[in-house]
């Protein structure tokens, strides 16, 4: 069955998930639905205390079985401990059949794949796997599908109650004894526990692991004590020089202060660069070099920004210091400056990954959006972004926010230069659609900018910007004449995991990779 943007979606698949093929991006506008709500034990007691001894105690204690989901959070990136830590201890327990939703996976969590192969871990479900698990993934190792949700998406799965949390794992930077959980003030501070929000609320047992135990009342907290099973102290829950680099800097390469520049003439001939205009951006050198860039014309027309969102590095707190933007509302932190920013400045405020970018509550921050900017591995001619797989068929990114704001944002901007080493990036048809066109505006590259044809009032707005504006097609063209058109990617006939739509609708379907033989 042909979903929206034109993938064959299998009966058997949607027959295993339950699911329904995507069908639009706002098609579920208006659904009503009731939250799901977890099993709490009353805590009356006022002599029994939260501390447990380890994290073997604290599975003891929530009553590990064979089945059970786990849930963990990623605000410690690649300096993480905490999911690796818990799941070794599964493992010695000789726990069977574990499915982890993860807020997100990288290549701090390799340790992983031997726990895939000897089952485990069954099912992972999850916005990103890279390393060694998207591999494994993709060679047809889990047993169970695996699931790959945006930010928003994974929240609506949880508040839905179409995941089910049996016990929630929340590193903490620092915890007091009762529970009461801040993302700053330890030894491996990460900013915000803005993923780990829902995960609190919505499972039946929440375990927070600190290696900074601090007096009650552990204030401002991010996650309240109301919402804690179990407090368990160990030596360190990351490595504080992979949990956030030194500072995130614009690029040097020419070609990407190309794709800012334009990126950067582009904003500001739209009818949204204004007064009290919204913005997101990333992390990627063409992004910082078009934030700073953004910010002195700003400086020069006298234009503040009303609100910066999503994941926060140094270049937008220092838009804030200088009185640039009013406020950063914040679910993620790349860098020290981000996590000093949010220590000190009190117009920088942590949010909920629900509030960010949950598609089915009454209202998230993307909505408000009025120009995001985001990259992509693969973008097709239907505009049609991937960013979870690569060229060669392994799964090897993450969704994030990525479909969310692009489906919140009045102008979403997709910077991507024509070719990836020798790899067409724009293309007839992109390996598996993670962002369906409808919701993209703008594509720019280092050989031509493509504007959607369904935005007539950007076509409108830039008929007399000095740009080098061409068609998707075009740019598709100047990509082949310099490599030649790609061979598809070989896949199994096996589907080892789905895109899924923020609404929890099936996008797409990811395949073993096929084994080149020579």
């Amino acid at each position: 069955m042909k979903n929206a943007v034109g993938r064959e979606i299998p009966e058997a698949v949607l027959a295993a998930t339950g699911k329904d093929i995507f069908r639009g991006t706002f098609a579920q506008e208006g659904r009503e639905y009731k939250k799901a709500a977890p099993t709490v034990r009353a805590c009356m007691d006022p002599t029994r205390s939260k501390l447990i001894a380890s994290i073997h105690d604290a599975l003891v204690a929530c009553g590990i079985k064979d089945g059970m989901t786990l849930s963990f959070h990623h605000h410690f990136r690649d300096g993480d401990y905490v999911l690796n830590m818990v799941m070794e201890e599964v493992r010695q327990m000789g726990i069977k059949d574990i499915t982890i939703c993860a807020s997100s996976m990288g290549k701090a969590n390799d340790p992983i794949v031997p726990m895939i192969e000897e089952g485990v871990v069954t099912g992972i479900q999850s916005s990103g796997v890279r390393g060694k698990i998207g591999e494994a993934i993709s060679a047809g190792k889990l047993k169970n599908l695996a699931i790959m949700r945006s930010h928003g998406g994974r929240v609506r799965a949880i508040e839905t109650g179409e995941v089910h949390i049996d016990i929630a794992f929340i590193g903490a930077p620092t915890s007091d004894e009762y529970g009461n959980l801040r993302a700053v003030g330890g030894k491996s501070d990460c900013g915000v526990l803005s993923y780990a929000m829902s995960d609190a609320q919505y499972a039946d047992k929440v375990v927070a692991v600190t290696d900074c135990l601090v007096p009650s009342p552990n204030l401002p907290a991010s996650i309240s004590q109301v919402d804690v099973d179990y407090v368990v102290v160990v030596d360190a829950i990351g490595n504080p020089a992979k949990i956030a680099t030194g500072a995130a800097k614009p690029t040097t390469d020419m070609r990407k202060l190309l794709m800012a520049d334009y990126c950067t003439q582009f904003v500001i001939n739209t009818p949204w660069f204004k007064d009290g205009f919204s913005y997101q951006t990333g992390v990627g050198g063409a992004s910082i070099a078009s934030t700073l860039s953004l910010g002195k014309i700003m400086k020069e027309r006298g234009i503040k920004m009303k609100f910066g969102v999503g994941g926060i590095a140094g270049p937008m707190c220092q838009l804030l210091e200088d009185g640039l933007i009013e406020t950063l509302v914040d679910t993620q932190d790349f860098d020290v400056a981000a996590i000093d920013s949010i220590k000190t400045n009190p117009r920088h405020f942590e949010i909920s990954a629900s509030e960010y970018a949950n598609p089915f509550n009454k209202g998230a921050y993307v909505n408000q959006l009025d120009f995001v900017i985001l990259a992509a591995l693969e973008v097709d001619v239907h505009f049609n972004c991937n960013v979870v797989v690569g060229s060669d068929g392994v799964i090897t990114g993450a969704q994030g926010g990525h479909p969310d704001t692009a489906a919140g944002a009045k102008c979403t901007i997709v910077i991507v230069p024509l070719l990836q080493g020798r790899i067409p990036a724009i293309c007839s048809e992109v390996t598996a659609v993670t962002t369906p066109g409808e919701t993209v505006d703008v594509v720019i590259t280092d050989y031509g900018i493509a504007i959607n044809p369904a935005r007539k009032d950007l076509l409108e707005a830039m008929k007399d910007v000095n740009l080098p504006f061409c068609t998707i097609e075009e740019l598709r063209d100047k990509a082949y004449a310099i490599t030649g058109a790609p061979d598809p990617v070989r896949f199994e006939d096996h589907a080892v995991g789905i895109i899924e739509a923020r609404d929890g609708t099936v996008m797409d379907v990811v395949y073993q990779v096929k084994p080149y033989q020579f």
